[in-house]
């Protein structure tokens, strides 16, 4: 009970943000021109979205007659296809993404979820289901929902290292992951195997302290993990940085290759960047132009 107690106060720290980081999603993705109105596709499900001229080959089952008795020709209704409007997204939300090298700087944490909800906001614009791959609930559409997407990314995780959820992934859905995937890969490999039994295809956005890149630390350094469970002393942190830079080199390799061999799309980003290249390449790699 003392354990719950002393985290309560760290939990609600960290929630007090999500309110201005919903506005400035908001803001973020009203930036954006995106020309298309949205995805929605013509396919298989129960909502109505357009009709359209009957062509050859078009079961006579499939027309509309009641609207094709107000003109010269035959109309078809077309359906959404609404598996595919549903885009899941796992924010990981563990210790190390709390990390920031610069003093008052955004955390891996903070810019997650501010490029998810971002995305989330122009999903919505055009009609797409969102929602968050550890809820229960399928995803939803309206701004009720965006809300509900932020008020979730408020309950931070107290592992050091975050695991994608897959348990209610829809069927042949879009999925976006977003972690620094600086933790142990098999979880990763197990939900992207996963994804792809169901018919899952998406992106998987690494996001990295511009520190974690560089490795700027030299002479007598104490490395910890933000959430206290490792550390390490080393007097000479600067003959590190060649094998850091290395192993980091081959978790990005790693990172590509799953993405490409289970049919996602693979993209780093770091905090010191402006969002916006973030979020454009995201949406485009869910609408299949990348």
């Amino acid at each position: 009970m003392a354990d719950m107690t002393a985290l309560r106060p760290r939990a609600e720290a960290l929630a007090e943000p999500l309110p201005p980081l919903l506005a400035r999603a908001r803001h973020l993705a009203a930036g954006v021109v995106l020309g298309e109105h949205g995805r929605r596709r013509p396919g298989l499900g129960d909502a109505f979205w357009q009709f359209r001229p009957a062509r050859p080959g078009d079961p006579a089952r499939a027309i509309d007659w009641r609207r094709s008795a107000r003109s010269d020709q035959h109309f078809v209704q077309e359906k959404e296809w609404q598996a595919a409007q549903a885009v899941v997204f796992w924010v990981d939300r563990a210790a190390s993404m709390r990390f920031a090298s610069a003093k008052n700087g955004e955390t891996k944490a903070g810019r997650a979820a501010l490029i998810a909800l971002s995305t989330s906001v122009l999903l919505v614009q055009g009609g797409e289901r969102i929602g968050l791959t550890e809820s229960p609930a399928p995803p939803a559409r309206g701004a009720l929902q965006l809300e509900r997407v932020a008020a979730a990314l408020a309950d931070p995780a107290m592992q050091d290292y975050g695991a994608p959820e897959t348990a209610t992934l829809p069927r042949h859905s879009r999925a976006v992951f977003l972690s620094d995937f600086l933790g142990p890969l098999e979880p990763v490999e197990a939900a992207l195997a996963t994804a792809a039994d169901r018919g899952v295809t998406g992106a998987l956005l690494q996001v990295l302290d511009p520190a974690e890149e560089a490795f700027p630390y030299d002479g007598r350094t104490l490395f910890h993990s933000v959430g206290g469970s490792l550390e390490y002393e080393t007097r000479q942190a600067g003959d590190l940085k060649a094998r850091y830079l290395d192993r980091l080199a081959e978790r990005k390799a790693r990172l590509a290759e799953l993405a490409h061999r289970t049919g996602w799309q693979y993209h780093l980003h770091h905090t010191g960047d402006a969002p916006t290249s973030a979020l454009l390449w995201l949406y485009r790699a869910l609408e299949g132009r990348i």
